[in-house]
């Protein structure tokens, strides 16, 4: 893989060509800068992609600020490592924003991955195609991370309204004990991998590995050559065995 090429790519389909993701919400191009605006404060709002300079960058923020204010809403800077000026990271800390854990932006081509699902015994995957569905995998979610994520509950319920690839969970008899959902990005080159986590106790016997596989297996069946994740500390190492490529950090910075 050449990782400079494919991350120019990364950046001009996946964030200066980002669409909305559901009914009501708009991407909106201002400046230097675009957003994402939710159907409403439960939604993703948040900066995707910034073209500034030392001149434009505060200018940019404080305005940015000012209209997020305007419509009560807290949001997002997702802040990449090669993201300009250098200075940013620091910029968006003196106009209030906190940043959230560092994640690594990692790709692999899909012809390169395994699709083969093996489980652990007692595990079943279920595929999300219902209310009910949705609940195990907030659950499973909820549990996996330790904190309350309406907004997943929003996703998932979109992507089913949409028809969309399901979500799915790991089960343990009854007990669900991980949950992932991707997105197909229709017109770019990438499908991406989002909310893989496992419980606990349940960490370290293959379960990740097999979500990966199961929806690795869903894209190659639509056509797309590369699948991308945000990978946090826990699952960089099982995605580098894999074969996915780190090419970026990534920082969420919230105010």
């Amino acid at each position: 893989m050449d990782q400079d090429t494919v991350l120019a790519l990364f950046d001009r389909e996946m964030r200066q060509g980002i669409r909305a993701d559901g009914p009501g919400a708009r991407v909106e191009r201002v400046g230097g800068v675009i957003r994402h605006v939710g159907a409403d404060a439960d939604g993703w709002n948040g900066i995707v992609w910034s073209d500034l300079d030392e001149a434009s960058a505060d200018a940019a923020v404080a305005e940015q600020v000012e209209y997020f204010t305007s419509l009560g809403r807290g949001f997002e800077w997702k802040l990449y490592g090669h993201d300009r000026p250098a200075d940013l990271p620091g910029r968006l800390r003196a106009a209030g924003f906190v940043p959230e854990p560092e994640e690594t932006l990692m790709v692999a081509e899909i012809k390169d991955l395994p699709t083969s699902v093996e489980l652990p015994e007692g595990v079943r995957l279920l595929p999300v195609t219902d209310a009910a569905g949705v609940e195990l995998a907030v659950a499973a979610q909820e549990r996996a991370f330790g904190e309350a994520r309406p907004y997943h509950r929003q996703l998932l319920l979109g992507q089913l309204a949409a028809g969309l690839p399901p979500a799915v969970v790991a089960m343990a008899g009854d007990v669900p004990v991980s949950a992932a959902r991707m997105e197909l990005h229709p017109g770019t080159s990438f499908a991406s991998l989002w909310g893989g986590g496992t419980v606990p106790e349940w960490r370290g016997r293959g379960v990740y590995r097999a979500l990966v596989a199961f929806r690795t297996r869903i894209a190659a069946e639509h056509g797309y050559r590369y699948l991308q994740v945000d990978a946090s500390d826990q699952s960089r190492p099982i995605l580098r065995r894999l074969g996915f490529v780190p090419l970026a950090t990534t920082t969420p910075y919230v105010r």
